[in-house]
């Protein structure tokens, strides 16, 4: 007797690919199956660059979802993508949720990579899969974030297990690649050597012959003030920031208590990279204020 596995929740699958058309840059292809969408391509800073928000419908991941997104973008675009607010992943009664990201960034191209952060509720089974191919002299600029547990509500990560698999790739060689297992209610949350009781953990990165911000962006952190937009930040107790460049790769690390701080924190370090790395003055997406 043959015995068959079907999928256990949504099946959702996104492709998008960015194109230069004279001056503009548009969303020349796109499909979808099952609930995940972008919205309307908007341009708050003229025809070079596309702004897309992805969307999923549903409002939450659960235990047995698939999410497949993977985008392209061609030679001489620019798209910068984000979401319109956090994930959010839901208790499994026993499967995993998948979420797998494939961003290609031809020669010539740009792509920023900015989504509202990803939250775990305790109980929660993920495995997330995000992988960069950059081609030629491509340019990259992305942050992601993720939250273990709700701390605004008391509920810390007791149960569950998160898989995160981040990779950057330039013409087939790696570039980064980061792995991190946590699980539940394990030691390594809480450990001086792991997380020290920090549930939210975040990284930006930034490719593509970056100049040196190193410093310029240790020394934003832990000022006095932070005006609008964010140039500062000041530190609170418990938050560890690092950031560090090799071989024409920038990245900067957060470990805190807060979602907000370290979108607020990467807002004001890309509001340094972006000038510098892609000739353009900082455009904060209207979703991040919402």
């Amino acid at each position: 007797m043959t015995t068959h596995a079907f999928p256990t929740g949504w099946q959702a699958h996104l492709t998008l690919s960015f194109q230069r058309r004279k001056t503009r840059t548009v969303l020349g292809r796109h499909s979808h199956q099952g609930p995940l969408q972008v919205q309307r391509p908007f341009y708050p800073e003229g025809d070079s660059v596309c702004h897309v928000a992805l969307l999923h419908p549903p409002g939450g991941v659960v235990g047995g979802d698939e999410l497949r997104i993977e985008t392209s973008v061609d030679v001489g675009a620019h798209a910068l993508i984000t979401t319109p607010a956090a994930g959010k992943f839901y208790r499994s009664a026993g499967p995993f949720a998948r979420q797998t990201q494939l961003l290609t960034v031809a020669a010539g191209a740009a792509l920023e990579w900015l989504p509202q952060e990803n939250i775990l509720y305790s109980g929660a089974r993920v495995h997330a899969l995000t992988r960069i191919e950059l081609q030629g002299d491509a340019r990259f600029l992305g942050w992601e974030i993720f939250c273990l547990g709700r701390p605004a509500a008391g509920e810390t990560f007791m149960a569950g297990e998160y898989r995160q698999d981040f990779e950057l790739w330039r013409d087939g060689e790696p570039l980064y690649l980061e792995q991190g297992r946590y699980a539940g209610g394990d030691t390594a949350l809480d450990a001086s050597w792991g997380l020290r009781g920090q549930p939210v953990c975040a990284t930006l990165v930034c490719a593509g012959s970056p100049p040196d911000l190193v410093n310029a962006i240790r020394a934003r952190w832990g000022e006095p003030t932070a005006p609008s937009p964010p140039t500062s930040l000041p530190k609170e107790e418990g938050e560890l920031v690092a950031v560090s460049q090799l071989d024409g790769v920038l990245i900067s690390r957060y470990l805190g208590p807060s979602a907000a701080r370290a979108r607020r924190f990467f807002i004001m370090a890309w509001s340094l990279l972006r000038p510098a790395l892609l000739k353009r003055l900082p455009c904060p997406s209207r979703f991040w204020n919402t």
